[in-house]
Order: structure tokens, then C-alpha cells, then sequence
């Protein structure tokens, strides 16, 4: 059987509820799902509450965003529960850094005449935690721009007209945290990381497992089958293991599905069991 190790709801920029997360990954007949917000578990309850009666396991987790100089290096901790912990207990930090850089987004795109409020951005993301995702639909929405991704490219991402930045972990301290909180560590979408020939990504695998990372996520939703499986082979060489998902956003990514990506991806569960196995380990 497949699982989904790489999902997002509204708790955070997804657009579904994290219950309607797990009905997707039932429809698609998944073993596991995991719930991988951005800086927050507070879809995991509501997420497993959906998963128990249904007959699918889910997998708490956390998806959080690190210093990095090349690119975006995002790290997903799998089995990560709710409640106090070195790593939950900086979550609130790190809503709180999100926050601010919202706000600060707010403010350019007024300064540069761009009429969205705040409090729109917030209606937008239904009462979960506020992201750029959140300030693209809207761009689309109001035909400042035709689809998501200019929105980011225009607007919100690096270069854009109303790019922000927040304080963030090192990836030290974040896969150290999270090994302390019981989690296990996962590179997300290597393929942004900045990265260009083998020798680079050598070199950060290298670095990255020196730190305590366990995984990479080498069956990714947006990635080519024949990488995903070269892929596996290079991180295993470096005594890491393979992860995966499909980074499910709903109609914030559009045209990735629970289990499935694009349609063709397939992570099996054996790969679960493996980073399992890592934990208790």
C-alpha cells in the first residue's frame, strides 16, 4: 500500500480542513497521511479524530522553514505529537515570526497600491494560520495577477514587490529540537534547496546528516519518477533514508492530490516503516 507523508490543511495555508485531508487520503487508499502544517499542530486532533474511525493511520507532524543561503531548505518533522516539547514549545516563536512578516507584506503591497486589508488575508485563511498563499489568492482574486504562482513571482517570493522576510532556525537547531521532541527530520523538496551538480548536494546531505537529519523527501509530487528513484539511491549512500508526499495545499498548489501528486506518484509503505523504525531506534 502507499501512504502520504507531506500534507497541508487550513490549520495552516491548505485549503481543506484537516478532516477533509484524511477523507482524501481514505478515497485514495492509503495506509497513512501525515498532517505537516506549517509552524503548528493544531490540525493533528481534529485530523485524527477523522483517521480512527476510518481505518487510516495518521502521522502528527510539522513542516518548518530554515536559514539557508543557497535556496529554501524546509524540514518536516514526522512523528511529532502535540503538546509541550523543545521543538512544539518553538512553534509559537516561530507563528509569531510568521506574524510579523505578514504584516509587513500587508504593509508593501499598500505602500505600492495594492488594495488588499489584512483582515481580508485573515478571512482568506479561514481562521487558521495566515500564509503567502493566503495573499496570492487574493492577488488572483481581485486580477492583480492571473494564477498563484505570479503571484509569488511578482509579489511574494524573493525579489518580489512586497517580499518579507522572518527569523529563522538553523538547520541545526531545528533537527536537533526535533530529535529531541521525538520527531524524525526530513529535507523537504530537495530540488529547492539551490542546489546545481552531484558535489553540492553531496556536500549539504553530508552536512545535513552530520547534524542528526534522518530523511530527505526523494518521492515528491512535483518531481519526475526517475529522480525520485536516482534520488533514493544518493541519499541512502549517505546512511539517510527516502521520504515522501505530495505537499497537498488543495487550491493553493493546484493539480496535486492526496497520494498522488500529479497522478503518477506512488510512495510506498515500506518507506513509513523505515523512518518508524529510525524513530524507535
Amino acid at each position: 500500500m502507499a501512504v502520504d507523508l507531506h500534507t497541508h490543511s487550513t490549520a495552516s495555508d491548505g485549503s481543506e480542513s484537516p478532516a477533509a485531508v484524511v477523507g482524501l487520503a481514505v478515497q485514495a487508499g492509503l495506509s497513512a497521511v501525515a498532517l505537516t502544517d506549517h509552524d503548528t499542530l493544531e490540525g493533528i486532533d481534529e485530523a485524527r479524530a477523522e483517521a480512527g474511525p476510518a481505518g487510516i493511520e495518521l502521522i502528527p507532524g510539522v513542516e518548518v522553514e530554515c536559514q539557508w543561503s543557497r535556496g529554501g531548505l524546509h524540514i518536516v518533522v514526522l512523528f511529532l505529537e502535540p503538546g509541550p516539547g523543545p521543538l512544539q514549545d518553538r512553534v509559537a516563536d516561530f507563528r509569531a515570526g510568521r506574524n510579523h512578516r505578514n504584516r509587513a507584506i500587508a504593509k508593501r503591497l499598500d505602500e505600492i497600491g495594492v488594495d488588499i486589508d489584512y483582515e481580508e488575508v485573515v478571512a482568506q485563511a479561514g481562521g487558521g494560520s495566515v500564509g503567502r498563499p493566503h495573499f496570492a489568492a487574493l492577488l488572483v482574486a481581485k486580477g492583480y495577477v492571473p494564477d498563484i504562482p505570479t503571484a509569488f513571482r511578482e509579489y511574494l517570493g524573493s525579489g518580489g514587490a512586497a517580499h518579507a522576510t522572518r527569523p529563522l532556525l538553523s538547520p541545526e537547531e531545528t533537527i536537533r529540537l526535533a530529535r529531541r521532541s521525538g520527531g524524525v527530520p526530513v529535507v523537504a523538496h530537495p530540488h529547492t534547496l539551490g542546489l546545481n551538480t552531484a558535489e553540492e548536494y553531496a556536500a549539504a546531505f553530508r552536512r545535513l546528516a552530520g547534524y542528526g537529519l534522518v530523511g530527505v523527501e526523494c518521492y515528491y509530487g512535483e518531481c519526475p519518477d526517475g529522480i525520485r528513484r536516482q534520488l533514493e539511491k544518493t541519499v541512502r549512500s549517505f546512511g539517510l533514508l527516502p521520504s515522501g508526499g505530495s505537499d497537498f495545499h488543495g487550491s493553493y498548489k493546484p493539480g496535486l492530490r492526496v497520494g498522488v501528486g500529479r497522478g503518477d506518484l506512488v510512495v510506498p509503505d515500506r518507506i513509513l516503516e523505515d523512518l518508524r523504525a529510525a524513530r524507535d531506534g
